[in-house]
């Protein structure tokens, strides 16, 4: 995994620093960003050349030569679309950024094309019954609801099959059987997927315990059943491998807006008063990645909540925060549904 942090230059940088993270690198381009850390040009081989051309010296400054309108993608375009872009571009290398023009991220068309094979277990919990969502699941488990021409499920696997995985593993309960008929053993996708029976709802967590002995030793990704999302899952893979805890949870900034004046008192007497303040907070996203010997923890019998599990280990070696900024939707209910369906062509 190549560092795109290394291929950031300001614009008071020179030609010869350009021209060393060039030959040094091997990314082929430089990100040159302003002040506050956003995109303003990029730099190439052949921006390199047209300034030779023009007689500039190697203490020239980048802003001097740099490409001032380079193509970019946002973080909220899938791999398939920015490959798209890159194709339809004829470019090798493409920024990534956020919504204030601020770099996240470089992909190159060779990642893009050239999917790495993961061998990390995939847990998926697809047993509960969904009951917010009824009369819809009256007779459908959730996971099978179609959000679009697709069931939920089937669009998280292919979602994980785009980023190379494919050892799977479904936690199942409710109409389990037909599960079981749809996705079979996964062999109609070059996937393994295997199932894991609860006879009884163990929670968000308990099923981890009946995975099978022989489980690959590497980190489990494990992530609800009925959720949309865009997360780049190499690259969460990547940030729990590079942070030392046991465990990774995928967090989302929530805000929530007090709808009246907050007055604060000291005994009688008013100390402030906020108008309709906003208040921002991490919520669990549903998604997590756990060593094998933190779910070794768990002994399959008893009823486990994900959060109650890892709140344990807090003290223990701790539990990373992941932030999720790209595209999500938890389809808890009804109306969550519904917004699924009308998102779904634009952002899968």
């Amino acid at each position: 995994m190549f560092n795109w942090h290394k291929s950031i230059l300001k614009q008071t940088d020179t030609m010869q620093s350009a021209i060393d993270i060039l030959n040094n690198e091997a990314l082929r381009i430089v990100m040159i960003v302003d002040d506050n850390d956003s995109l303003v040009g990029t730099i190439t081989d052949g921006d390199i050349r047209r300034g030779l051309i023009k007689h500039l010296s190697m203490e020239s400054l980048v802003s001097n030569f740099m490409h001032r309108d380079p193509i970019v993608a946002t973080d909220q375009e899938d791999r398939k679309t920015i490959l798209s872009i890159m194709k339809s571009n004829k470019i090798l290398q493409i920024p990534v950024v956020d919504f204030n023009n601020k770099i996240v991220g470089l992909e190159t068309i060779q990642e893009l094309i050239e999917v790495k094979k993961l061998d990390n277990p995939i847990f998926l919990m697809a047993g509960g019954f969904g009951t917010r969502l009824y009369p819809l699941t009256k007779n459908t488990p959730k996971p099978l609801l179609k959000v679009g021409i697709k069931p939920i499920l089937e669009t998280i696997i292919e979602q994980f099959i785009n980023y190379g995985f494919h050892n799977f593993y479904i936690s199942i309960h409710f109409e389990s059987k037909k599960i079981i008929d749809y996705f079979k053993n996964g062999n109609n996708r070059n996937i393994n997927i295997r199932y894991v029976h609860e006879d009884s709802p163990l929670g968000t967590a308990g099923s981890l315990g009946l995975l099978p002995e022989d489980t690959s030793n590497l980190p489990i990704i494990v992530m609800n059943g009925d959720i949309l999302t865009k997360v780049d899952f190499n690259n969460l893979l990547d940030f729990h491998n590079n942070h030392n805890a046991d465990a990774t949870m995928c967090v989302r900034e929530y805000d929530f807006q007090v709808p009246f004046g907050v007055v604060e008192t000291d005994s009688h007497k008013i100390k402030k008063i906020e108008e309709k303040p906003v208040h921002r907070f991490f919520v669990n996203a549903g998604i997590y990645v756990l060593n094998k010997d933190l779910v070794s923890k768990i002994d399959g019998n008893s009823y486990l909540d994900m959060t109650d599990f890892l709140e344990k280990e807090l003290d223990n070696n701790g539990v990373n925060a992941f932030p999720v900024h790209e595209y999500w939707l938890d389809i808890g209910r009804i109306d969550e549904y519904e917004q699924a369906n009308r998102e779904v062509e634009d952002m899968f």
